[in-house]
């Protein structure tokens, strides 16, 4: 895979899903598209067990960020060790990526959720970090509206801070 021009990027392990994974995640983010997939052939099918033809590693780029997805098997699950934070401008940025992403996933608390994968996301307004240095005394009052919602509703976050 030459094509990877990142220093590091995130290699997501899946069972069978990678090119699922990859069309629904290019199909959510702008700026987003698969780069390249590549198959299991014959060789080391003693190991990887898989058909060859079948995909092995997809390369995908998410608003310029590559990620890789590699079919690996069903050893390894994704945990919330491990998540991806998505920066929101506006609420309407907020619903949809929380929309599409938790949607046959599960929902979480203070902007976490599950995707149907299993992979955890924390969708966040790009606000926040902001809204808690400036707040000072005020941020137990950011911090309680925080831990107090699933989806993160910007406005609320706003009136907190006042």
């Amino acid at each position: 895979m030459a094509s990877i021009k990142s220093k590091i990027t995130p290699c997501l392990w899946f069972d069978s899903e990678a090119e699922e994974a990859a069309k629904l995640y290019t199909g959510i983010f702008a700026n987003s598209r698969i780069k390249q997939i590549s198959r299991y052939t014959e060789a080391g099918r003693d190991k990887h067990g898989r058909p060859p033809g079948s995909v092995m590693v997809v390369e995908f780029e998410l608003d310029g960020q590559t990620f890789t997805a590699l079919n690996g098997g069903p050893l390894f699950k994704f945990s919330e060790a491990v998540s991806f934070q998505v920066m929101c401008d506006t609420q309407e940025e907020i619903d949809h990526f929380w929309t599409r992403l938790s949607e046959g996933g599960r929902e979480s608390q203070c902007g976490w959720l599950k995707d149907r994968f299993g992979l955890s996301w924390q969708i966040v307004p790009a606000v926040l970090p902001q809204l808690l240095k400036e707040a000072g005394d005020r941020s137990e009052k950011i911090m309680g509206a925080v831990m107090q919602m699933k989806k993160f509703d910007l406005e609320a976050l706003k009136r907190a801070a006042a």
